[in-house]
């Protein structure tokens, strides 16, 4: 029955979205007695700014942590569900729930990992492949927006290769738009030549209210 079948889901929906609004850059400065990212840098609570105004113990915590609940939402559902026509909204609102978290009055992240972390905890090579172009395009330009726009940018073709499936290949569009939508103001600013670099200095501005990862 339709009902047997929409009741997990929206009941995993609802928890994945819930694990995805859990603040990790929050939580990592406030164990380690640090100033709150949200006062400091450019005032996001991502992985770039909280390694900005914390170091890299707290920058490392934050991306585990973005990370790691990602996959574990994307993981957990494809061994409770096995269908990816329900895993895949699931993992999708892990993202959602980072970008818009309760916790924080729905001001959240870009999503760029706890997307990599829901794609890994589904498909596990492409989720692989994702991050390792991320991690290889921000060595080489040391520009965490412009790393993450690459790295999206190559995920529907991971998909075709990987998974071609038509819900995944709609799942990794949608991320990929996602991750576009959020990186706006960055992309503006990567055309100007004024995106600051992995450990440059950034103020806040008026129009972003949202962490970088």
């Amino acid at each position: 029955m339709l009902s047997d079948t929409l009741s997990p889901l929206i009941a995993l929906s609802l928890t994945g979205y819930l694990l995805g609004s859990i603040p990790f850059g929050v939580l990592a400065t406030r164990a380690l007695g640090l100033t709150d990212p949200r006062s400091a840098g450019s005032g996001n609570i991502g992985f770039t700014n909280v390694l900005r105004v914390g170091g890299k113990t707290a920058g490392a915590l934050t991306l585990l942590g973005d990370i790691g609940k990602g996959w574990l939402v994307g993981w957990g559902a494809t061994r409770l569900l096995g269908d990816e026509t329900t895993v895949l909204p699931v993992a999708f609102c892990a993202v959602l729930g980072h970008l818009f978290p309760m916790f924080l009055k729905f001001r959240g992240g870009k999503g760029v990992a706890t997307a990599i972390g829901a794609v890994a905890g589904v498909a596990p090579w492409v989720g692989l492949g994702l991050g390792a172009i991320w991690i290889a395009a921000l060595g080489i330009w040391r520009y965490s927006s412009g790393a993450a726009l690459t790295a999206f940018a190559c995920l529907p073709v991971l998909a075709l290769w990987q998974r071609p499936t038509v819900p995944f290949l709609m799942f990794a569009v949608m991320l990929t738009a996602l991750i576009v939508w959020r990186h706006q103001a960055n992309m503006v600013r990567l055309r100007a030549g004024t995106e600051p670099k992995i450990g440059q200095d950034k103020t806040p501005e008026p129009s972003e209210s949202s962490p970088l990862m």
